[in-house]
């Protein structure tokens, strides 16, 4: 029997508006809480103690061991400091490895959510099998994360795989590969659109298929740099692709290396929680056993 199906971890997904903390097993979130983040915090202790009294609920009476955080920033891996959240403007640089090590006495591991979202897919959603993937989640932005050889790619600062900010037409690749470009170029909100193309509304098909166009041009910039057997997208983009998929497809038709295309997939993911999952699976990633 694999022992890391019994181990028991702590996932923290740190958003811009929210925190999500689980407990989990294996691949299942036994519990979780989420809490708003006040918008405007006196002290970078406000975020904190709401992270540790979450986790606290969490543990409960159970032997836990590891915490995994993900969080939109670049982290300090090694020392576990995070550096410049922008939703959180006070956390220019939070030793939050340290001081969650001190109150809980158990490994803490953090990384950036895109990479967490990559990784979790990898463990326990549709990157299972695979060993060289990206992680692709589409929302108000554009984040990702690189899975090489069956881990996550070893960087300097946690910035690897930053696709979104790529230089593209008059902006940048978010610009036009994120719910940005609806608002910014049709003035609504992906839902919005996604409600009007389903009654067939031409305005809405032509946003989608040229949004299509786009990430097509996106998954290209990808595939000529990191070259990975998969591209799992995520997010709330997803729930929107059978308007951009053919246009999507079309767009990637003339990528140079035929050969490439032929083994190359693209995938959607659903799976629930990831972002909880993703975190605690950083527990595998840094410890060694990678074989959950």
């Amino acid at each position: 029997m694999d022992k890391s199906k019994s181990v028991k971890l702590i996932g923290v997904d740190l958003g811009g508006t929210k925190v999500n903390v689980g407990l989990v097993e294996g691949n299942k979130i036994l519990s979780n809480e989420s809490v708003k983040l006040p918008k405007d915090s006196q002290s970078e202790w406000n975020v904190i103690n709401i992270i540790i009294d979450l986790i606290k609920k969490q543990l409960g009476g159970h032997k836990v061991e590891g915490i995994g955080i993900g969080v939109p920033s670049i982290v300090d891996r090694e020392k576990g400091i995070i550096h410049e959240v922008q939703n959180i403007p006070l956390w220019k640089e939070v030793p939050l490895a340290e001081i969650l090590k001190k109150e809980f006495g158990i490994p803490v591991f953090i990384d950036n959510d895109a990479n967490c979202f990559a990784y979790g897919e990898l463990k326990f959603g549709l990157g299972k099998g695979y060993r060289h993937l990206v992680g692709l989640t589409l929302g108000t932005g554009m984040g990702s994360g690189i899975i090489t050889n069956g881990h996550l790619m070893g960087d300097a600062n946690c910035g690897s795989g930053e696709f979104g900010m790529i230089p593209y037409k008059d902006g940048i690749l978010e610009d036009y590969c994120s719910g940005k470009y609806f608002k910014n170029f049709y003035e609504s909100n992906g839902e919005e659109l996604m409600t009007l193309a389903k009654v067939g509304d031409t305005k809405a098909l032509e946003a989608f298929n040229n949004f299509g166009e786009h990430l097509g041009n996106a998954v290209k910039t990808i595939l000529y740099a990191v070259d990975p057997q998969v591209i799992i997208i995520g997010g709330s983009v997803v729930n929107s692709v059978e308007f951009f998929e053919t246009s999507l497809t079309d767009s990637i038709s003339d990528f140079a290396y035929k050969k490439v295309l032929e083994k190359f997939e693209i995938l959607y993911s659903k799976t629930s929680n990831i972002a909880i999952l993703g975190a605690a699976s950083l527990y595998y990633d840094r410890i060694g056993n990678n074989n959950l």
